[in-house]
C-alpha cells in the first residue's frame, strides 16, 4: 500500500480528505446518531479525536458530498437537504474570569450569526443571543439547527486550581448550555463533547435531555483507532515497528466495547518511529499530580480501582472522586462491567504501558526531593536488577530514602503519610515499565507486588516500623504462603521483605529468600 500524509495534529475533516491522508472512518457513526437520537454528550479525554468526529458531523450536517466520497456515509445521506450549524468551541486559550468567558461566547455567537447570514439583536443577553440566533437560523435556511459545541468543560478544568473562578464559568456555561433544550422546536441535532463528565445537577440543570454515549459499548470506538484500523489503514507504516510492542504501548482504551489506540501515539509513533510517551508529555494537567499528591495516593492501587456509575459521572468543582479524576482524563480505564444487585460497577486499570510507566515517573518526580538523582537512581536499579544484587538494591534505597532532606519531609505533607514509603518503592519499578502486579489477591491475602523479570518472579511485602527492623515483612510472605500461587511455574521466586523505619526515614530491613519455581 502506499504512504499517505500522517495528519499529525490536524482536526479539520476537509484538509483530511482534500489532502488525501491517512483518515479512518468514522461517519458510520455519524450516521447511527442521526438515526437513532437528537441530543448527545461524550466523554473522552484530550487528543482523541473528539474535535475532528464534530468537524466530521458539521461538513455531513452541511451537505459536502465531495468530502464522504468512499466513506461509509456517502451512499446512506440525503445530500440535498443542507441544515445551518452552530458550532462552539472553547478548545483555544485560558479563560480565567466570568468575563472573559462571557466576551468569548459572545465572539462565538457572533462568528456564527455572520457564517449563517442572520442578524442577532445586540442588546440581548447571552442566553437570549443564543436562543435568537437558534430560531433566525433555522428561519433563514429552512431547516432545523444543528448545535456543535467542542471541549464544552474547558473554561472549568482550566480553572480547578482556582475554584471561585471555576464555579463562575460553570454558571456562565450552564446559562449557555440551558438555551439548546428550550430551542427544541428548532433544533434537528446536538452534540456536545468534553473531558470531563459533570453532573447534570451542577452545570445541566437545564439540559437533562442529553443521551450520554460516554460507556456504550456500541460507540466505544467512536475515538481513537481499533486494532482492525492499523491492519487496514496504516499498514504501510508498521513495517520495522514491533507490533506487540506498538500494543502493548498505546492501545487497551477501553468504554466496554471496542478497545482502541491513542490516536495521537499512533501518529506521532509513525512520524518519529520511536516509542515515547507522546501523549502523557503533552496532555497530563499538573493539577492531576498535585491532587494525587494532596491525596496521598497509595500509588500501588491505582491501577486496581473500582467505581459505580454514580462515581464516575460525579464531577464538579470541588466535589471530584479520584476514580472518576483519573478515568476521565484517561490515566484509567474500564477492564471490565460489572452489574451487581442492579448496579454497573467497572474495574478500573491502566490503559497500557504509557499511561502506566509515564504516571508513575511524574508521581515519583513530585515525591522526591532531586529529579537528577531519581533518573540515577532509576538506571541504577534497572543494572541491579538485571544481576540479582539484592544487597546492591538494599543499599540503594538506603541511600535514597537517607539523601532527602529534613526540610523537605517537614515541607511535604505526602512524607508524614504511612503509603509514601511504598508508593516510592513501587513508583522506582513502574517507572522503568517493569511488569508489575501490585496488591494480588489469593486466599491468604494480598501480596503488595509482585514483579515479573528476566524469567523470574520477585515478591515484595512492605511494612512501616518505627526504630529498627523487625524481620515482619519476609515472616509474613512466607507465613501466608504468597509463593504457592506461582509453584510449578519453573521460574526462580524472590521472597522480599521490606521495612521502613518511620523515624529514621530509610530502609531499615530487606531480607530475601529464594525459592525454587
Amino acid at each position: 500500500m502506499p504512504r499517505k500524509r500522517l495528519p499529525i495534529g490536524i482536526q479539520t475533516f476537509r484538509e483530511i480528505r482534500e489532502e488525501d491522508c491517512y483518515y479512518v472512518d468514522k461517519s458510520g457513526f455519524a450516521l447511527r446518531l442521526v438515526d437513532e437520537g437528537k441530543y448527545y454528550f461524550l466523554s473522552r479525554p484530550r487528543r482523541f479525536g473528539k474535535s475532528l468526529f464534530l468537524d466530521t458531523l458539521a461538513e455531513l450536517f452541511s451537505g459536502t458530498e465531495e468530502l464522504f466520497r468512499g466513506l461509509e456515509a456517502h451512499g446512506r445521506w440525503d445530500w440535498g437537504r443542507r441544515f445551518p450549524v452552530i458550532r462552539l468551541s472553547f478548545a483555544e486559550g485560558v479563560l480565567t474570569g466570568r468575563a472573559e468567558l462571557d466576551a468569548r461566547i459572545r465572539d462565538l455567537l457572533r462568528i456564527n450569526a455572520e457564517g449563517l447570514d442572520v442578524e442577532v439583536p445586540a442588546d440581548l443577553d447571552i442566553a437570549g443571543a443564543f436562543g435568537e440566533l437558534i430560531r433566525q437560523a433555522h428561519r433563514r435556511h429552512g431547516e432545523r439547527v444543528v448545535v456543535l459545541v467542542d471541549e464544552y468543560d474547558k473554561p472549568i478544568l482550566d480553572n480547578l486550581t482556582r475554584p471561585d473562578i471555576a464555579r463562575a464559568n460553570r454558571d456562565g456555561l450552564r446559562n449557555l448550555y440551558s438555551v439548546i433544550k428550550g430551542a427544541d422546536a428548532h433544533i434537528r441535532f446536538a452534540f456536545l463533547t468534553g473531558v470531563s463528565k459533570f453532573s447534570k445537577v451542577s452545570l445541566f440543570s437545564g439540559l437533562n435531555n442529553l443521551n450520554d454515549i460516554t460507556v456504550d459499548a456500541r460507540y466505544s470506538a467512536i475515538c481513537g483507532y481499533t486494532e482492525a484500523d492499523l491492519d487496514q489503514i496504516f499498514a504501510a507504516e508498521l513495517d520495522g515497528l514491533d507490533r506487540d510492542l506498538i500494543r502493548t504501548w498505546y492501545n487497551g482504551y477501553n468504554w466496554t466495547g471496542d478497545a482502541v489506540y491513542n490516536p495521537f501515539d499512533v501518529l506521532l509513533l509513525f512520524d518519529k518511529r520511536r516509542f515515547r510517551a507522546w501523549w502523557f508529555e503533552t496532555a497530563t494537567p499538573t493539577f492531576l499530580i498535585d491532587v494525587l499528591t494532596e491525596r496521598q495516593a497509595w500509588l500501588p492501587q491505582l491501577g486496581q480501582l473500582q467505581a459505580d456509575s454514580a462515581m464516575l459521572s460525579a464531577f464538579d468543582v470541588g466535589h471530584i472522586s479520584t476514580e472518576a479524576l483519573l478515568w476521565q482524563t484517561g490515566y484509567l480505564t474500564i477492564a471490565r462491567e460489572e452489574e451487581v444487585f442492579g448496579e454497573y460497577r467497572y474495574r478500573l486499570r491502566y490503559p497500557n504501558r504509557e499511561v502506566y510507566q509515564s504516571l508513575s515517573n511524574s508521581l515519583l518526580k513530585a515525591w522526591t526531593a532531586d529529579a537528577q538523582a531519581v533518573l540515577r537512581q532509576k538506571q541504577r536499579l534497572g543494572e541491579l536488577l538485571q544481576a540479582n544484587d539484592f544487597a546492591g538494591m538494599e543499599a540503594l534505597f538506603t541511600a535514597f530514602f537517607a539523601s532527602i532532606p529534613h526540610d523537605w519531609y517537614r515541607n511535604n505533607p505526602i512524607a508524614k503519610y504511612e503509603g509514601y514509603y511504598a508508593s516510592v518503592f513501587y513508583a522506582y519499578f513502574a517507572s522503568l515499565g517493569l511488569d508489575l502486579t501490585p496488591e494480588e489477591s489469593s486466599n491468604a491475602g494480598r501480596l503488595d507486588m509482585a514483579l515479573r523479570f528476566n524469567a523470574q518472579i520477585y515478591l515484595f511485602e512492605f511494612k512501616v516500623v518505627e526504630l529498627a527492623a523487625e524481620g515482619g515483612a519476609l515472616a509474613q510472605l512466607k507465613a501466608r504462603g504468597y509463593a504457592d500461587h506461582y509453584r510449578g511455574s519453573g521460574q526462580p521466586i524472590h521472597l522480599i521483605g521490606v521495612e521502613f523505619s518511620r523515624e529514621q526515614r530509610r530502609v531499615v530491613g530487606f531480607e530475601v529468600e529464594t525459592l525454587a519455581g
